[in-house]
């Protein structure tokens, strides 16, 4: 049997009712969400199922709302099958890799809920001091994009650059709040199909994040951390990540670093890897997918008890 490749979600994928649906069906996913409302100390169920849309987009909710929904796709589609789900390695976009390290083992779902939580807070936190944002730019050669964000920072002495490099024809740029309205318009300018304003409030992958680095490195210090069952592929290296000191040398490194996920799926499909499976809201990651490679097609999705009962019947 061909082992695939699980994909997980980052944020901006959070939608209102994640969750609900399997909740509804899935002892599993039902005990995952009580988890995760016992440990947060309020209902994050009840935040994800009902909203408001506007506080579930706050990155210190949406990071840990989307690892839950995403976690909860994947243990109710193992309990359904009556096993951990074997894999030939994970990758997860932004905070998606924390929902990649659980699936692989080398992180608990507890002790991922609290980092990211924490990652969230540390963000925002950060965006407070110097308030910023992330913007997706269609169809524009990325060296143009690097030429913009060169020119912006030059006359404006702010910061913006490329943050995701998501894949063919499509680009994030991150970075503080006056430098990025000028990226964008200058992207305009010189040609981008569309130039999209993400619902994520925070310039996320910037040197902005580096005021709280060090405070985050302490609580990645201090959570337990296992060598994973099977490769998880890096977002900065786009390399797996074998052992508990290179996952903590990542998250770390993550908060400022651009996300390299055409790089992270060239690097899967080289080595000859061709069944992935997105667990998790909105589809986003196969879309993506399919752009990096037009033979992958028909990537399942993996986010209500429907794609769970699909998929567990193509397993069984």
């Amino acid at each position: 049997m061909t082992l695939p490749v699980l994909l997980f979600p980052g944020q901006g994928a959070q939608q209102v009712g994640m969750g609900a649906d399997l909740v509804a069906h899935s002892p599993a996913a039902a005990a995952l969400f009580a988890e995760a409302d016992d440990i947060l100390g309020f209902s994050l169920s009840r935040l994800c199922f009902e909203g408001p849309e506007e506080e579930l987009t706050d990155t210190i909710n949406a990071q840990p709302a989307l690892l839950t929904a995403s976690i909860a796709a994947l243990r109710s589609l193992e309990a359904m099958l009556g096993r951990p789900m074997m894999a030939a390695a994970a990758a997860g976009h932004s905070m998606g890799e924390y929902s990649a390290l659980v699936a692989a083992g080398a992180l608990n779902f507890a002790g991922a809920l609290r980092l990211v939580r924490e990652r969230g807070r540390l963000m925002k936190s950060a965006d407070e001091r110097a308030p910023g944002g992330m913007a997706a730019i269609i169809a524009l050669d990325t060296p143009v994009i690097e030429q913009v964000c060169a020119d912006v920072r030059a006359e404006s002495g702010r910061f913006v650059h490329i943050a995701n490099d998501n894949c063919p024809g499509q680009v994030v740029i991150s970075g503080d709040e006056q430098a990025l309205l000028l990226a964008m318009a200058a992207c305009e300018k010189a040609g981008a199909r569309k130039v999209v304003r993400l619902s994520i409030t925070i310039a996320a992958h910037s040197p902005l994040m580096g005021a709280v680095e060090a405070e985050f490195a302490e609580a990645v210090q201090g959570a337990t951390l296992h060598d994973p069952r099977f490769p998880v592929i890096a977002n900065i290296t786009a390399q797996p990540l074998l052992t508990t000191a290179a996952i903590r040398d990542e998250l770390v490194g993550q908060l400022q670093s651009s996300v390299q996920w055409t790089r992270s799926m060239q690097t899967l499909i080289d080595q000859g890897n061709e069944v992935f499976y997105e667990f998790g809201p909105g589809g986003v990651l196969a879309g993506l997918l399919k752009r990096i490679d037009r033979r992958l097609r028909g990537i399942p999705s993996v986010a209500t008890w429907a794609d769970v009962q699909t998929l567990a019947a193509q397993l069984a």
